[in-house]
């Protein structure tokens, strides 16, 4: 089995526009869906960023941002096993970002050898 990450972008960022049973009842809705992935062996690790962020554009330079529209920016990720990447994007598609326009990028990862 190879390795994929998940890269969660938009859907909900701030739960303070959100109303609180629409905010627990979408957190259940990922606690479901990361449980029924571990019970498959599927997972791997995951877990929400913190909303601050710098680029690091150089030894010398550091910005705020990168400044993004909503939907772009990674609020989050999940490792996932999967036999191959139409598998692994197969599983993303139940992914609860969907029900608030979110997004997900799904990426193979390459193990480098040491």
């Amino acid at each position: 089995m190879s390795e994929f990450l998940f890269l969660f972008k938009g859907g909900i960022t701030d739960n303070s526009n959100v109303a609180p049973d629409a905010a627990r009842a979408q957190m259940e809705k990922w606690n479901k869906w990361t449980q029924e992935l571990i019970s498959q062996g599927r997972y791997i690790g995951g877990d929400r960023l913190h909303d601050e962020r710098k680029t690091v554009i150089s030894k010398m330079m550091v910005t705020d941002g990168p400044y993004a529209e909503g939907k772009e920016i990674v609020g989050g990720y999940m490792m996932i096993k999967a036999d191959n990447m139409a598998e692994a994007v197969e599983i993303s598609r139940n992914c609860p970002i969907f029900d608030f326009n979110g997004v997900v990028e799904v990426r193979e990862i390459l193990r480098m050898e040491m």
